[in-house]
C-alpha cells in the first residue's frame, strides 16, 4: 500500500465518522418532511406574560402589540411587557402610547451601553416583572423580537402545545418571513429558518428528541425563571437550549403555530449577523460541551436515560463543524504535500485530488440546492408574493449562503472583543396582510 493511498484511506475514514456522528441529522429531516406532531386542542387557557425586547425598535414594534391584540385568544390572559433597552428613538413613546390604547400592556426601560444584548433585556424584564406583578402570577411566558408578526392563531396552537405537556416542556414554533420576498438575501434566511423548522425541529418532536430554539418565538413555564434570567451571551437561545437538555427538561415545536419576523437584505447586515450567531456558537460550545459529555456518560435513572439521545445531539449540534471540516482538509492537503518524499509522483497525485475535490464540490452544490428545492415545494403555502425566478435566484444560490458558515466560522473563531450590535428593521407589514394571506392558503389547501 502506497503513501498516497494511505493518506486517502485516512481522510475517508475520518469523514465517514464525521458522516456517521451526524447521520440521525438525516433521519430527523426525512422524518420532518413527512410527519409532525399534533397537539389535541383543548379548552384549558393559561395566563402568559409576552416578553418584548425592543432596542430603537419605533418602525415596527407597534405593530407587534397590534398583532397580538388581534389574535383570537382571550386577552384578559395574555400581558405584554416591553423592555425598551439602550434606545435612542421613539420605541418606548409608541409603546407607552399602544399601552394607553390597550390594557395589560406594560413598558420598562434601560440604558446599560455595557448590557446590550438581548439576554440581558430579558434579565432586566424579568426581575421587574417579579418585583412588580410576581412570576407566579403566570403559568408561563412567551419571548419574542421587537420586529415579531403572529399569527391569528398563534396563542391558541401554543397554549395546546403547552397544556399538552402540563406546562413542563419548552415549546417553540414555525419562524416564517414576513418579507421572504424582498431580495435574494432575505429569501436565502427564509430557507434557512424553514429548513431548521422542517428538517429539524419537526422530525426531532416526532422522534421524541428535544429540538432546540431559534431565537425567539416560544413560550416557557414560569418557574424555569423563578430565579430570573441567567442567559447573556451573544446567542442565547444556543446557551438556553443546552442548558435545558442538561436539565432534562423538552423543548417541543408546533409546527401549526406561525409567527414572522423580518430578515436582512443586505450583504453588510448579514455578515454581521452570521458572525455573532457563529462566535455566539463557538462560546457555547466552550462552555457546555464538557458539562454535555460528562452528563452523557453519567448513570441516570429510566427518566435521564431517555433524554441521552437529547443530550448527545445538542452536544454534537455546538461542535464547530466547520472549524473541523477545514482543518481535517488542510491536514489532508499537508500530507499529501509530503507525497514526493514518499516516491509519489506529484503531478498525478494533485491531478486527482482536483478531480475528486471537483466531484466533491459539485455533488455537495447539487444536493444543497435540491434541499432548497424541496423546502420551496413542501412549505409552498407559506412562502407568498415571491416570483419564480427570484425563487430560482434563492435556489441557485443557496449552496452558496450554506457554504458561507465556513469563512464566516473561521473568521469568528479569531475575532477577539466581537459585540452584539443591533439589527436594523424598517419593514411595516402588518398583521392584516400576513392573516389574510394565511387563511386565503388554508382556503385553497380545502378546496384542493
Amino acid at each position: 500500500m502506497d503513501y498516497t493511498t494511505i493518506v486517502y484511506i485516512i481522510f475517508f475514514i475520518t469523514s465517514g465518522l464525521i458522516a456517521l456522528f451526524t447521520l440521525h441529522f438525516i433521519i430527523f429531516g426525512i422524518v420532518g418532511l413527512f410527519k409532525y406532531k399534533k397537539y389535541p386542542k383543548t379548552d384549558i387557557k393559561k395566563k402568559y406574560g409576552l416578553i418584548i425586547p425592543a432596542r430603537n425598535e419605533e418602525k415596527v414594534v407597534g405593530n407587534l402589540i397590534e398583532s397580538i391584540r388581534k389574535t383570537k385568544y382571550p386577552q384578559e390572559k395574555l400581558h405584554i411587557f416591553v423592555i425598551a433597552h439602550n434606545c435612542t428613538d421613539k420605541t418606548a413613546e409608541i409603546c407607552k402610547q399602544k399601552a394607553q390604547k390597550y390594557n395589560d400592556v406594560y413598558v420598562y426601560e434601560y440604558n446599560n451601553p455595557q448590557e446590550n444584548t438581548m439576554g440581558y433585556a430579558f434579565r432586566y424584564l424579568f426581575n421587574k416583572i417579579k418585583e412588580d406583578y410576581g412570576i407566579e402570577n403566570y403559568d408561563g411566558f412567551f419571548l419574542f423580537n421587537a420586529d415579531n408578526i403572529v399569527s391569528a392563531d398563534y396563542f391558541e396552537k401554543m397554549n395546546d402545545a403547552f397544556v399538552a405537556g402540563d406546562g413542563k416542556d419548552v415549546i417553540t414554533s414555525f419562524r416564517n418571513s414576513k418579507n421572504f420576498g424582498s431580495n435574494v438575501i432575505s429569501g436565502l434566511y427564509g430557507i434557512h429558518f424553514m429548513t431548521g423548522c422542517r428538517l429539524e425541529s419537526r422530525g426531532r418532536t416526532v422522534c421524541g428528541c428535544s429540538t432546540r430554539v431559534m431565537g425567539t418565538g416560544y413560550v416557557i413555564g414560569s418557574d424555569l425563571v423563578k430565579d430570573g434570567w441567567p442567559y447573556v451571551t451573544l446567542t442565547e437561545d444556543w446557551e438556553f437550549t443546552a442548558d435545558q437538555v442538561l436539565k432534562g427538561r423538552k423543548i417541543k415545536f408546533c409546527d401549526e403555530a406561525v409567527f414572522y419576523d423580518e430578515q436582512p437584505t443586505t450583504v453588510k447586515i448579514m455578515f454581521r449577523q452570521r458572525l455573532r450567531w457563529a462566535k455566539g456558537h463557538l462560546l457555547v460550545c466552550l462552555t457546555k460541551t464538557k458539562e454535555l459529555f460528562k452528563k452523557l456518560f453519567s448513570k441516570a435513572g429510566k427518566e435521564e436515560r431517555s433524554n441521552k439521545f437529547s443530550v448527545y445531539d445538542i452536544m454534537i449540534n455546538i461542535l464547530p463543524m466547520c472549524v473541523i471540516t477545514t482543518a481535517l482538509f488542510l491536514l489532508n492537503i499537508i500530507l499529501l504535500a509530503l507525497c514526493p518524499l514518499f516516491g509519489a509522483d506529484a503531478g498525478v497525485v494533485w491531478r486527482n485530488w482536483a478531480i475528486y475535490t471537483g466531484i466533491g464540490v459539485a455533488i455537495g452544490y447539487v444536493i444543497m440546492a435540491l434541499s432548497a428545492i424541496i423546502i420551496m415545494i413542501v412549505e409552498r403555502n407559506r412562502i407568498k408574493n415571491v416570483s419564480f425566478w427570484k425563487k430560482v435566484a434563492v435556489v441557485v444560490t443557496w449552496p452558496i449562503f450554506t457554504i458561507l458558515a465556513v469563512p464566516i466560522e473561521l473568521v469568528a473563531l479569531f475575532s477577539k472583543n466581537l459585540t452584539w450590535k443591533a439589527i436594523p428593521h424598517t419593514d411595516n407589514t402588518n398583521f392584516e396582510k400576513l392573516n389574510t394571506e394565511h387563511y386565503q392558503t388554508e382556503e385553497e389547501k380545502l378546496e384542493g
